[in-house]
């Protein structure tokens, strides 16, 4: 998988871990199912970005907590190719 999906499960276990939770209190937190979390801790699987608000709100942070910072014009340029 790629940098960005590799990193928001990173920082989403890192998250978890800083709680105390497990992977199932994450889940619960977040309406999501256990092994799902444990594929996005991993970065096997892209995240839709439902499921990110879903993770955000469980930890009560904002969205761009979730997500690598990215210089806007380096953004803005990936967009437009």
């Amino acid at each position: 998988m790629n940098t960005l999906v590799r990193h928001f499960g990173t920082t989403v276990r890192g998250l978890r871990e800083a709680q105390s939770w497990s992977q199932e209190q994450l889940a619960e937190h977040a309406g999501l199912n256990r092994s799902y979390v444990g594929e996005i801790e991993r970065g096997t699987v892209i995240a839709s970005i439902v499921t990110v608000e879903k993770i955000a709100r469980a930890f009560n942070v904002p969205i761009a907590t979730l997500l690598p910072a990215v210089a806007s014009h380096a953004s803005d340029a990936s967009l437009h190719p």
